[in-house]
């Protein structure tokens, strides 16, 4: 197996697979692909390889608050849907940091966050071999043979100079901060998933904070608001929605069946009418809604600090922001507008955080000249097969795996941790199908 190169290097390597991004996604497909390796002869094992832009491992980092926990089960994790019998699992992991019984003993299903990354560490640094950090996918390229079909891509990164070819690549870039229209981010105006940093720094430099505002009703806004109002116990903390109280997650066993691997199936051979409907009767399992438990957190702290005469935590519901204005003296000016009259107040803030959730990463912008290579829907959106493989041209050999961005075509888990183990094993086992049929050459252990 190729170690990754480093430096300014360059490689005439033919790759089986090449991942784009190295979050929980490739990475649940890369310990699969390493398991496979391990119990094979070499001619049978698959070259692969997987690109994050980042230093090292992260996921989320910004919002590992201490005692937040997870909102999916611990056997969720990178491999026991796929693999029950995994070293690579959560409670493997907690067996070799000597915390299985302490964890069982909890009676929980659900780790803190930060504990869950930890595992997440744990499983990326044993398949160290396989990633190359601080690459940053600049280009792909489309890789055409004598008679003019597409048999590979060339993948480019900045920075180091390296060209990586493959014969199938399996993107999974996560996804990234969705702010509303104009937004311009400053030292004073973040988005939640930098907030753990920006609170630091705001200790560090000893920053006072009279008062924050967040924008949003999710569980990351509420998380957010929780966090602050601990974090500057001198503060006021307001915050802002369009609903009239934070909406519960629906985590019910009924509803949470749209979780289920079965459900991808049925979600992928609906008609557009019956995607559309299952997604709009399960929003409420994901989207802009909060655990009930902080959802009771807060209300009583807001209550308790009625009964003190001291109010820090305000909810200025049913409200939007209309206006963020910069004071001289570095704070701000918030408009907020009451909707159901449009009467307007303006707060003055030194901290304004957007937690206005997350949208898919531009694939069209990421994949350059290899998305011309992918079919559309009616909506433009790139059709998907339910092996995960996006549906390409005819004279197409090679294959573009998608981890993410498929809620058109998979449903509501195609951005959540719910069934990466089980779509990791899905494409693992497309890569080799498709290996063993012949479409191409296989490239071998490389160089």
């Amino acid at each position: 197996m190729n170690s990754p190169l480093t430096g300014s290097d360059t490689t005439d390597t033919t790759y089986d697979v090449l991942g784009i991004g190295f979050g929980p996604s490739n990475l649940a497909l890369a310990i699969a692909i390493e398991e496979h390796n391990a119990g094979v002869p070499p001619e049978r094992r698959l070259n692969a390889l997987f690109l994050e832009r980042q230093p090292r491992f992260g996921w989320h980092r910004g919002m590992l608050i201490d005692d937040a926990t997870m909102q999916v089960s611990f056997l969720k994790d990178l491999v026991t849907l796929r693999d029950p019998a995994s070293d690579y699992s959560f409670l493997c992991f907690l067996r070799e940091r000597g915390r299985l019984i302490d964890f069982l003993n909890q009676k929980t299903l659900f780790p803190l966050r930060v504990e869950f990354h930890e595992y997440f560490e744990w499983a990326a640094a044993r398949v160290r071999h396989l990633v190359a950090y601080d690459r940053e996918v600049t280009a792909v390229d489309p890789v055409r043979d004598a008679s003019g079909a597409v048999t590979g891509f060339d993948v480019v990164c900045a920075g180091s100079g390296v060209t990586y070819r493959t014969g199938d690549l399996s993107v999974a870039v996560g996804l990234e901060p969705h702010l509303p229209p104009g937004v311009e981010l400053s030292e004073r105006v973040w988005h939640n998933s930098q907030l753990l940093p920006r609170v630091a720094e705001l200790r560090d430099r000893r920053t006072p904070v009279r008062r924050a505002v967040v924008l949003g009703a999710g569980q990351s806004a509420a998380e957010t608001v929780d966090y602050l109002h601990r974090s500057f116990p001198e503060a006021e903390v307001c915050s802002v929605f369009a609903k009239y109280g934070y909406t519960p997650a629906d985590d019910s066993p009924f509803a949470n069946r749209i979780f289920d691997p079965e459900a991808v199936d049925v979600y992928f051979g609906a008609p557009s009418e019956v995607k559309q409907a299952l997604f709009d009767y399960h929003r409420s399992t994901n989207y802009s809604v909060v655990d009930m438990d902080l959802i009771e957190a807060l209300y009583a702290t807001s209550y308790q600090e009625k009964v003190a005469g001291r109010e820090r935590l305000r909810f200025l519901n049913v409200s939007r922001i209309r206006d963020v204005r910069s004071r001289g003296d570095g704070s701000l000016d918030v408009v907020v507008e009451f909707l159901p009259t449009g009467e307007q107040r303006v707060l003055e803030a030194d901290v304004l955080v957007h937690a206005t959730g997350y949208r898919p990463r531009d694939l069209t912008t990421l994949l350059g000249e290899a998305a011309k290579v992918c079919l559309r829907d009616d909506e433009d959106a790139i059709r998907v097969s339910r092996d995960h493989r996006a549906e390409t041209a005819p004279d197409v050999t090679a294959g573009i795996y998608l981890q993410g961005g498929t809620e058109h075509t998979h449903g509501l888990t195609s951005t959540l941790l719910s069934t990466t183990a089980i779509r990791a094993g899905e494409i693992h086992r497309s890569l080799l199908s498709r290996r063993a049929e012949h479409l191409r050459p296989s490239a071998g252990l490389g160089a």
